[in-house]
């Protein structure tokens, strides 16, 4: 019988257990946070702070003031969360994609690996958006202290900004594992926020075309929802009024006629004339009747042949609109500019209601959910990657 031979040369073979896709997710979730602590991961939050504060200083008279002060004021904190949420994960899938591969071949499963991520990134934009409100309470916006839900004001707020930023983290996280690299991504960020920035609806009026592209776009969802928990529709809109302010010391000069004059007195449809008309200027002796505007310019219309040189006389004003506002009055001019522009300008997009800002956090959770689920699907092609 011959001989067994045996090779000395062949290794014996090592067999690999893998967890399930739980134990991968554990696994994970170890390496994300060995990563925080010792490959500087962990800058993102003091970054977070630097911009809240930043953005703090320059809102804080603005913020929950008024309609255009809120309006502007919510873009800026709503680009606040943005860019939290895409740096903190434009990088972390593409830096490693060959170590991604490799494990993936071996018997890693995607699905947990997204999972990790999205628990991790869940934690770090909790830990920003704390930042976040903590540094605008000490850079002194004030907070409203409505409270459409139990527990007050911060708490919504603090829902509001983080699924912001947790909307935007899953975003840059789908682009991370779309680009095949580094430099790739940290390319496409910039196109992304300007696209996020010129979308929203608050830097500038869209054609109607475009309009409906705001529906799938973060920041625009961002922008309502802040403005919205910020009860912007109970505001005052007080450009027009400031912007009437500011003419106190025009001069006014020029002149008109009787005439003019008269003709305005004779339009008796219009509700104020007609009570102007009703004055009266003189009374009892020698009059036999009461003498009102209205009868005196019935007396100069352009029909009296007799009140033509009269008509004609030209009477000429040298003033301020400040002065002229003080005539009138000014607390009313105002009351009346800021009431109906204000009113003018609300939108109901920004009404606070329950409903409504319940709507714009579920329209954040699908956009976290929809982005995690294409970041998924695209890494499952992975091994298509050149060699």
């Amino acid at each position: 019988m011959p001989e067994k031979t045996t090779d000395k040369n062949k290794k014996p073979e090592i067999k690999r257990r893998y967890r399930g896709r739980i134990g991968q997710v554990q696994i994970y979730l170890g390496k994300l946070l060995r990563m925080f602590l010792y490959q500087n991961d962990w800058m993102v939050l003091p970054m977070a702070a630097l911009v809240a504060g930043l953005v703090g200083i320059v809102i804080r008279w603005r913020l929950f003031r008024s309609m255009e002060g809120t309006l502007v004021s919510s873009l800026a904190v709503a680009c606040v969360c943005l860019w939290n949420g895409c740096f903190n994960s434009i990088q972390v899938i593409c830096r490693e994609r060959d170590v991604i591969k490799r494990e993936h071949r071996s018997g890693m499963h995607i699905s947990s690996y997204i999972a990790a991520h999205m628990i991790y990134q869940a934690l770090l934009c909790l830990l920003q958006t704390g930042i976040t409100v903590y540094v605008l309470t000490i850079t002194g916006v004030r907070f409203p202290e409505h409270s459409l839900f139990q527990g007050g004001f911060l708490p919504e707020f603090f829902v509001s900004l983080f699924l912001i930023t947790y909307a935007a983290d899953m975003m840059s996280l789908w682009i991370s594992a779309i680009c095949r690299s580094t430099t790739t991504a940290m390319t496409v960020m910039p196109v992304m926020l300007i696209l996020q920035l010129v979308f929203s609806g608050g830097m500038m009026s869209l054609p109607p075309r475009l309009e409906p592209v705001t529906d799938y776009i973060i920041s625009n969802v961002g922008l309502k929802l802040i403005a919205a928990e910020a009860d912007y529709n109970h505001l005052e809109l007080t450009s027009a009024w400031n912007t009437v302010a500011s003419m106190r010391n025009n001069e006014l000069k020029g002149s008109f006629t009787v005439g003019d004059v008269v003709d305005q007195l004779e339009n008796s449809e219009n509700p104020t004339i007609k009570k102007l008309r009703e004055v009266v200027v003189l009374s009892g002796d020698p009059f036999p009747q009461d003498i009102t505007v209205g009868y005196i310019a019935d007396q100069m219309s352009a029909d009296n042949p007799d009140a033509a040189d009269i008509r004609k006389e030209e009477i000429k004003y040298d003033t301020t609109f400040g002065d002229l506002l003080k005539i009138v009055g000014e607390d009313k001019v105002r009351s009346y500019i800021v009431e109906n522009s204000s009113k003018a300008a609300r939108n109901p997009d920004y009404d606070y209601e329950q409903g409504n800002i319940g709507g714009y956090w579920v329209t954040l959770l699908l956009f976290a959910a929809a982005y995690a689920l294409l970041a998924m699907i695209t890494l499952e092609f992975i091994d298509m990657d050149r060699r």
